[in-house]
């Protein structure tokens, strides 16, 4: 029900660098509808060292019917990541939870 994508597909982070990336969101559907996001990083091992400090996936989030949002992510890569750790994907799933709004 939702289109999802990040502005930027990639980008060269340095550690302790602060980023932000905006991520498009857009309720497809006529009504309004809710999801939280779970995300996930890989390789695994590079989790603890993702440090966010806003995220949309602290909470959930509803959208209006067909509305269309930009959601920042703001992180810093910890210093202390391992060095033979070059290359970290960080992605989401959205999930649909229940909603109690107006249908129309």
């Amino acid at each position: 029900a939702w289109l999802f994508k990040p502005e930027v597909n990639a980008l060269e982070v340095h550690p302790g660098e602060l980023v932000t990336v905006v991520y498009d969101l857009v309720n497809t559907r006529p009504v309004a509808t809710a999801g939280q996001a779970i995300p996930s990083y890989a390789p695994l091992q590079s989790s603890p060292y993702f440090r966010k400090l806003e995220c949309f996936c602290f909470k959930q989030q509803t959208l209006g019917p067909h509305e269309a949002r930009q959601m920042p992510v703001s992180f810093y890569i910890d210093p202390a990541l391992p060095k033979n750790v070059k290359t970290i994907t960080l992605s989401y799933t959205f999930f649909e939870v229940g909603f109690k709004g107006k249908t129309s």
